[in-house]
């Protein structure tokens, strides 16, 4: 597994999203861009939570901020979980592969059967992880959980861009 540093670049990411190819290469943002790795449709946590930054989208965008989601689903729970989540503001990923995961320093998870919302859990997925990545590529900020439990939350995040972009505020943890 690797793991990000700030202030160098991160790796490459090409998705396929319901909206058709992205690369995060060939995306531009005016500041930044939040790249907000989710566990699948079977994730009642990851439905809260995307649904949040799907109501709060316009506000990063405000801010200068391009969106993409992306899990290990296949297309068709990618678009069950557009449909049945409701979301209709954010481009979402799918079919992340292991390789991908990896380069991104994501954790990976074996299928456990039904979840407490009765959805199958795919035989294997990648856990949740928040990057905020520069305008040049190079990593802002990161955050990469084992769980579903306790990410950041989207509000703090935008109030936190704020106070960036106000103070120029550098990267940190980029000591080894």
């Amino acid at each position: 597994m690797n793991v990000l540093k700030t202030r160098e670049a991160v790796p490459a990411l090409e998705l396929q999203t319901l909206q058709g190819a992205w690369s995060l290469a060939e995306e531009s943002a005016e500041n930044f861009h939040l790249v907000v790795f989710y566990r699948g449709l079977h994730c009642p946590l990851c439905k809260t939570y995307i649904s949040e930054l799907n109501r709060l989208s316009e506000d990063f965008e405000a801010k200068g901020v391009k969106i993409v989601v992306a899990s290990s689903d296949v297309l068709e729970r990618a678009q069950q979980t557009q449909a049945d989540w409701g979301i209709d503001k954010l481009r979402i990923g799918h079919s992340l592969s292991v390789e991908q995961a990896r380069a991104w320093g994501l954790h990976r998870s074996a299928g456990r059967g039904r979840t407490s919302i009765g959805v199958e859990e795919p035989a294997e997925f990648s856990e949740p992880a928040v990057y905020v990545v520069r305008a040049d590529g190079t990593l802002f900020w990161g955050s990469v959980n084992t769980m579903p439990f306790a990410r950041p939350h989207f509000r703090e995040m935008l109030g936190a861009i704020d106070f960036v972009l106000a103070n120029d505020y550098p990267a940190r943890g980029e000591l080894s």
